[in-house]
C-alpha cells in the first residue's frame, strides 16, 4: 500500500531536520530500514518513499545491499544550478515533455475549483498581455501558468524534482521573449489544458500538454527526441 503524500512529506521533513542537525553526517550510513522506521514511528513503505525524495534532493544515495549513504548537501545543491545552466533548449523541452503531461493528468484528477481558478487567472493575465501587445507581461504570465500547474501536484517526488529544475523553464526566456507573435498560440494551447483539467479528463489534459510542448519545439525549430513507443500528439 502506497503511503499518503502527507505522511511522506512529514517523514522527509523529519529526516531533513535530522541531517541539518548533524545527526548523520556526510559519509555516514543511515540506520537500517526497520530500525529507522521504528525510530520515526512510521511504516517501512513510507520510509522508502521518503528516501526516494531525499535522493531526488541530492541528500542521500541508496546503495544496493549496503544501505543509504548520506551525501554532502552543500555539494549536491551547488551542482544542480550548474547542470541546469549547461542544458540546451532541447534538453529543457525533453524534460518538460517528460514531466508536464503527467503532472497535468494528475492535476485533472485532484484539482478543486480554487485550483482551477488560480490557473484561469494566469490565463487571464496572458489574455490581457496579448490584447495590450505587452510581450514581457505575456512571458511572465506564461511562466506563472506552468509554475502554478507544477504547484498543484501533491506528489512529493514531483514537487522535489520541480524545485530542483525550476530554472529549466526560465532558461528558454530569451526564445519566448523574442517570439511574442506566438503568445496567442500558447494561450490557446494552455486554455485547452485547463479545459481538460476542469472537465476532469486526465487523459485529455496530458494529451493537450504534450501537444503544447511539441508545438513549442516546432516554434523554436527543435525536433524532440521522443521514444518511438511514446504516446504521440
Amino acid at each position: 500500500m502506497i503511503s499518503s503524500s502527507t505522511v511522506v512529506n512529514s517523514v522527509v521533513e523529519k529526516l531533513r531536520q535530522a541531517l541539518a542537525r548533524g545527526q548523520w553526517r556526510s559519509g555516514d550510513m543511515l540506520p537500517g530500514q526497520r530500525e529507522l522506521a521504528e525510530q520515526l514511528g512510521i511504516s517501512r513503505p513510507s520510509l522508502r518513499e521518503a528516501v526516494i525524495v531525499l535522493e531526488t534532493l541530492g541528500l542521500v544515495r541508496s546503495l544496493p545491499g549496503k544501505g543509504v549513504l548520506v551525501l554532502d548537501a552543500d555539494l549536491a545543491q551547488a551542482q544542480t544550478p550548474e547542470a541546469v545552466a549547461q542544458a540546451s533548449l532541447a534538453d529543457v523541452l525533453e524534460l518538460r515533455y517528460t514531466l508536464e503531461p503527467f503532472i497535468a493528468g494528475l492535476v485533472a484528477q485532484s484539482a478543486g475549483s480554487h485550483d482551477i481558478g488560480q490557473l484561469r487567472l494566469t490565463l487571464m493575465d496572458m489574455r490581457e498581455a496579448l490584447d495590450s501587445a505587452d510581450s514581457e507581461a505575456g512571458f511572465t504570465a506564461y511562466i506563472a501558468f506552468h509554475e502554478a500547474l507544477f504547484a498543484l501536484t501533491t506528489n512529493p517526488i514531483f514537487q522535489s524534482v520541480v524545485q530542483q529544475t525550476g530554472n529549466a523553464l526560465k532558461q528558454s526566456a530569451d526564445m519566448l521573449r523574442n517570439s511574442p507573435e506566438h503568445l496567442a498560440a500558447r494561450l490557446s494551447e494552455n486554455e485547452a489544458v485547463v479545459k481538460a483539467i476542469r472537465d476532469r479528463n486526465s487523459a485529455l489534459a496530458s494529451l493537450q500538454m504534450r501537444r503544447h510542448i511539441l508545438a513549442e519545439g516546432e516554434r523554436m525549430g527543435i525536433a524532440l527526441n521522443i521514444p518511438d513507443d511514446h504516446p504521440g500528439p
